[in-house]
């Protein structure tokens, strides 16, 4: 079964992952970023898909997807579903 997101979003992973973005220039560009230790504490992790997560929010229980670059891992993005 062809996925009809795999090129978009390999196209965005590179576009991610590209240079080296640090985090003051994640939260520049998105807001609140998250490394894996916060977000382990702030979200559940429900699914992924690079350079996507599925995520439900611990403090609310609000569901909604992060980026997330490889390295170093950043989470941003946060986006309600």
């Amino acid at each position: 079964m062809e996925d009809p997101t795999e090129y978009p979003r390999r196209a965005l992973v590179a576009e991610i992952n590209s240079g080296d973005a640090d985090r003051a220039e994640l939260e520049r560009k998105y807001g609140q970023v998250w490394n894996t230790e916060e977000l382990s504490r702030d979200f559940e992790v429900t699914g992924f898909m690079a350079p996507f997560v599925v995520v439900k929010r611990k403090s609310d229980g609000v569901k909604g997807s992060l980026m997330f670059r490889h390295s170093p891992r950043f989470y941003f993005n946060f986006e309600k579903s």
